[in-house]
């Protein structure tokens, strides 16, 4: 089931991104006693009373201000309190009310959405201080002081509460499949054809989509939603507002899909921007299919695909466990292909090994090729255990980390990838050392 998430909001230098890093438990938000320092929305995931949800930190709001920058920043918070299922309003206790606290307020309140008041910089808590805030029809101020943590669990108290009490969104079980790549790839052809009908606009003009557009359907029994995203351009190429924004929704579908599906004209080739796509699905860590589109177009032989399979390789060196097919959303060839492709690399991204075959597995591979030493000393590796999926995440108990150089680890992921089907998803390596070693 999806998290909930719980957008930050207010004025600038009202305590926004302390109070971000301090429930994040980590620095993820610079804090900084200027102005529109957080100017992009930043998420973490957090967990208060065993309730799990994703924090989001906004720019400060200056809602008034016809500053380009400003401007930037408004948006980038209206699509942090559009997707917010619980909305915390900070404010600033030592400088009292503000106009623009009360713009702030009446904005939040037209969302329709649960709205928490939090007073900040309340070290010396005085229950007389909070009395203004009242006219800003929010209900009871929370004093808090971000700084120092006080305070702090009362609010996030109520935050989960709201959970409970108001009616989230049902849990969405469909497979979410976007469909992510260049403008003018083929993305929305492949949507409308797998859909079976004319749901997205499908056009030669580079950017006629603008927005994410979720679709849900059956195929097989088994429920999805295709994610059909707007093109994405290199930066220095994104000049108008409203495509920019297109571009950060595009990125968001990347960060809540299931499955990605990477389309890439086959006529151009594979680009840098290209290459730049797939990076980004795979820090986010994406069970992904590469989709090489338009093939009907490419003059072939009985080689061409293992050339263009080859160019892949020297491209997508960071993702080596990619998967390709080549399609033509315009003749329909191989498209409906794609659903099981994308069931393929999910099923591979939630594969569970168990701890005796892996420990069997890691012991081969040891007894095949020992560690490098190092000033004499050797990686000794105690066992191993699966610690995660989606993605697969393997837990290596060693006896100093140090040791452990990149291309042994290297070889361990593969052979990894040798013994068990993991194709189409990255797989991660956690490295722990083992208690008392001597």
């Amino acid at each position: 089931m999806a998290k909930p998430i719980v957008a930050i909001v207010g004025r600038p230098n009202v305590g926004k991104s302390t109070f971000f890093n301090k429930v994040a438990g980590k620095k993820l938000s610079i804090v900084e006693n200027v102005p529109g320092v957080t100017r992009d929305r930043i998420y973490a995931d957090a967990e208060w009373c065993g309730k799990q949800f994703t924090l989001v930190d906004t720019g400060g709001l200056e809602l008034k201000s016809e500053d380009e920058m400003w401007q930037h920043i408004k948006k980038q918070a209206e699509i942090a309190i559009d997707t917010a299922d619980v909305i915390i309003l900070f404010t600033d206790g030592k400088a009292g009310l503000n106009p623009a606290d009360e713009d702030v307020a009446l904005k939040l309140r037209r969302s329709g959405k649960p709205v928490l008041l939090a007073v900040n910089k309340m070290e010396n808590y005085d229950v007389a201080a909070l009395a203004e805030f009242y006219a800003l029809g929010l209900g009871e101020p929370f004093g808090i002081s971000a700084e120092h943590g006080t305070g702090i669990g009362d609010l996030l108290d109520e935050v989960v509460a709201c959970f409970e009490s108001e009616a989230l969104p049902e849990e969405d079980t469909s497979v979410k499949i976007a469909i992510v790549g260049k403008p003018n790839a083929g993305k929305s052809s492949i949507c409308n054809k797998l859909l079976g009908f004319e749901r997205t606009i499908v056009s030669d003009i580079a950017g006629t989509t603008r927005d994410a557009v979720d679709t849900k359907f059956t195929f097989n029994g088994n429920k999805y939603t295709l994610i059909d995203t707007a093109g994405i351009r290199k930066k220095k190429n994104v000049e108008e507002d409203l495509e920019y924004y297109s571009v950060l929704r595009a990125l968001g579908a990347v960060r809540r899909a299931d499955v990605c599906l990477v389309v890439i004209d086959s006529v151009t080739g594979i680009t840098e921007q290209d290459v730049k796509i797939c990076g980004y699905v795979h820090e986010q860590a994406k069970p992904s299919v590469i989709v090489m589109n338009k093939w009907d177009l490419v003059e072939k032989d009985t080689g061409t695909v293992n050339v263009f399979n080859t160019r892949l390789s020297e491209e997508l060196k960071f993702m080596d466990y990619f998967l390709p097919v080549y399609v033509s959303a315009k003749t329909g060839q191989r498209v409906e292909k794609l659903i099981s492709f994308a069931d393929k690399v999910l099923e591979n991204a939630k594969r569970k090994i168990s701890t005796g075959q892996l420990n069997d597995l890691i012991f081969d591979s040891v007894m095949a090729s020992e560690p490098p030493s190092f000033n004499g000393r050797r990686l000794k590796i105690s066992y191993c255990v699966q610690t995660g999926t989606l993605p697969p995440e393997f837990t290596l108990f060693v006896n100093d980390s140090s040791l452990l150089h990149f291309s042994y680890r290297r070889y361990l992921e593969n052979c990894l990838r040798k013994a068990y089907d993991f194709g189409g998803t990255p797989i991660k390596l956690v490295i722990r050392e083992k208690e008392n070693n001597a």
